[in-house]
């Protein structure tokens, strides 16, 4: 993709930053029914509205931050799979590590691999002092990757605008003692 940034590669993956270029990508992930379940409803229904969520999302974070969702695409032949990397919210006092994955990739440890960088990144490379997570109530499969990350369950609240129950986990990196 022209202009993007790869910022992570695994063994099989590639995180890069999005472009306009993403929009169809972008448009088909949000509309799927189990991102709508476990996110929310993003209302973006044509490739114009998916650019502008696109460029005021993720594509503005990385420009302010340095970080932000990441396209995750496979190494072998660059078939987007997903998306991964960090969010940064107001109700959190610090970046949220995000994913989802297209169901067609489900169950190939993407997920997996994907998010295990995105932690050593913040770690290691960010330096970020703590890591947050979140997920619905109902999502197991998050909740069960957020604990093989290393974050652990902190609080339950209540997530504005939407009012959904979320769940939020942490992971601090820094050393004690």
């Amino acid at each position: 993709m022209s202009g993007a940034v790869i910022v992570i590669e695994t063994s099989r993956l590639r995180l890069r930053t999005a472009t306009l270029d993403d929009a169809a990508f972008y448009m088909e992930l949000v509309n799927d029914p189990s991102w709508i379940a476990n996110i929310g409803q993003r209302n973006i229904h044509t490739l114009e509205a998916a650019r502008a969520a696109l460029e005021s999302g993720p594509m503005a974070q990385f420009r302010a931050h340095g970080d932000c969702l990441y396209i995750v695409e496979r190494r072998s032949d660059g078939a987007p799979v997903g998306m991964a990397g960090l969010v940064r919210r107001d109700s959190l006092p610090g970046p949220d590590i995000g994913y989802a994955m297209r169901p067609a990739y489900w169950g190939q440890g993407y997920a997996w691999e994907a998010t295990a960088a995105i932690v050593r990144h913040a770690q290691h490379v960010l330096r970020l002092p703590t890591l947050y997570g979140i997920t619905s109530l109902q999502n197991q499969a998050s909740i069960n990757l957020l604990n093989k990350l290393g974050l652990r369950f902190e609080r339950f609240t209540r997530r504005q605008p939407d009012g959904k129950d979320t769940n939020v986990y942490r992971r601090d990196f820094r050393q004690h003692g």
